[in-house]
């Protein structure tokens, strides 16, 4: 009993806690919380200040418990969380003295709070130097101070800015805010650069893939699938889906419009004229081609640094063009090719290609099963010989096509050619067999340039 009595004055206190614990969480329960995080540049770590009903309760900096609250975005007991990267301090700014400031306005509302109008007159101009040189804005300034002013005409690749200015209305006046909230002029800088983060739709497009989308829209992969629950990495999608993503937005972005002048090149074209008196098959060039040059001046809108519009002001040609002239022969000589063979055989099929085969180099291609026996010349020649050919390739035929091109016809069943005959395209030379070296009924057909071995196919028409 006596150490019970010791107890009891605990087990009170116990079951106090216990009840006031839960009368919080039922209050809590009907209230709103809202989280605003902040990068703290001083131990780079992740601070949130925690609000209820708009009243501070305190700061969480575990980043596991601040990605679980971000992770519940969703339910209805936490507003909508704005991310904001920022130079913070520990303690709440309702906690802190009030100091004067100058704020940056966006469209009226103050963004960031600088110490002086210098400083802020040099976040301005630190923001436009982002996407022109000191000496292009200068020049612009002292352009604008004159009325009127009479712009020379561009040299070649040269450009010149015509303006610069914020895609909203900035504003500079004095305020008051909290010290931690005062940053210098780089920090103003990339606060206002990097803005905050917005919840937007993507809509699928033909050919993409989410490693893709994520990113074009600067995420990891797995960013994007935890914002768009149901859709695993290996998910297909469909043209037309729509797909949550969160979006950098800069409270304000810069404008820059300039004037460029281009050298560009002009290709030339080719011509080509037919001439009889020329061989059918045979071509030289009777001119060379030569490149045309032309000035170009453009006017190219950009916003922070992205190109959204270029239109031609002036197109002005410094030298034309001169085609390239090929001569192309007409004449048909019977006993001269035109350089491109027709199918040797009366259809058929290609059973062995040229290439290595069982360790021995095989020097043409094998074409079997014809629907007609009948071995055709395949282009316009003279017979160099007809026979029979010791060296395996049976009954044997050589066409000398009067261009560099020759042409070999072995295996053959028999002949009806003969050695200084002129014979033209298509004329029958033989009838298909198996002589020689071969192991069934096959036209074995080899193509030389010049004395060098040449794949067939890449002179047959069919």
């Amino acid at each position: 009993m006596k150490g019970l009595s010791k107890m009891l004055p605990k087990l009170k206190k116990a079951a106090s806690f216990i009840k006031k614990t839960a009368v919080m969480i039922l209050a809590a329960a009907a209230l709103t919380f809202s989280v605003d995080y902040a990068v703290l540049a001083e131990n780079n770590t992740t601070q949130s200040n925690t609000y209820l009903n708009d009243s501070y309760i305190g700061s969480i900096t575990h980043k596991d418990i601040i990605k679980k609250i971000k992770a519940g975005n969703k339910a209805e007991s936490v507003q909508k969380t704005n991310y904001i990267e920022e130079h913070a301090a520990k303690k709440h700014e309702k906690q802190e003295p009030q100091v004067d400031a100058v704020a940056i306005a966006v469209d009226g509302q103050p963004v960031v709070y600088v110490a002086s109008s210098e400083t802020a007159e040099d976040v301005v101009k630190k923001l436009k130097l982002t996407y022109v040189s000191e000496e292009q804005l200068d020049e612009l300034e002292a352009r604008k101070s004159v009325s009127n002013p009479v712009l020379p005409e561009l040299k070649e690749n040269e450009s010149r800015i015509l303006d610069v200015h914020f895609t909203k209305n900035i504003s500079v006046k004095e305020d008051k805010t909290v010290a931690s909230k005062i940053l210098n002029a780089e920090d103003a800088v990339t606060y206002l650069e990097r803005g905050t983060l917005e919840d937007r739709k993507y809509t699928v497009q033909e050919g993409d893939v989410l490693g893709d989308i994520a990113n074009r829209n600067n995420l990891k992969l797995s960013d994007l699938l935890v914002l768009n629950p149901g859709i695993q990495e290996d998910s297909v999608l469909k043209i037309g889906q729509e797909l949550n993503i969160t979006v950098t937005v800069p409270f304000v972005e810069v404008a820059v419009e300039k004037e460029v002048s281009e050298k560009q090149t002009i290709a030339y074209q080719t011509e080509v004229k037919e001439d009889n008196s020329l061989p059918k098959g045979e071509t030289k060039v009777q001119q060379e081609g030569q490149t045309g040059s032309k000035l170009v001046t453009y006017t190219i809108s950009q916003q922070n640094g992205r190109t959204l519009k270029k239109v031609t002001q002036q197109d002005f040609i410094q030298a034309q063009p001169a085609n390239k002239i090929i001569i192309k022969g007409t004449k048909v000589i019977p006993s001269r090719g035109q350089g491109h063979f027709t199918w040797p055989a009366v259809g058929g099929y290609i059973s062995s290609k040229l290439g290595y085969r069982d360790g021995k180099m095989h020097k043409g291609i094998d074409i079997a099963r014809p629907s007609d026996r009948t071995i055709k010349a395949a282009d316009n020649g003279v017979v160099v010989s007809a026979g029979w050919d010791n060296g395996g390739y049976g009954n044997k035929v050589v066409i000398d096509h009067q261009n560099g091109l020759r042409t070999v016809y072995g295996h053959m069943a028999s002949l009806c050619v003969h050695a200084g005959q002129q014979i033209e395209q298509g004329t029958a030379i033989g009838v298909m067999g198996a002589t020689g070296d071969a192991t069934g009924i096959h036209l074995h057909f080899e193509v030389y340039k010049n004395g060098a071995l040449q794949n067939p196919l890449n002179y047959i028409v069919k």
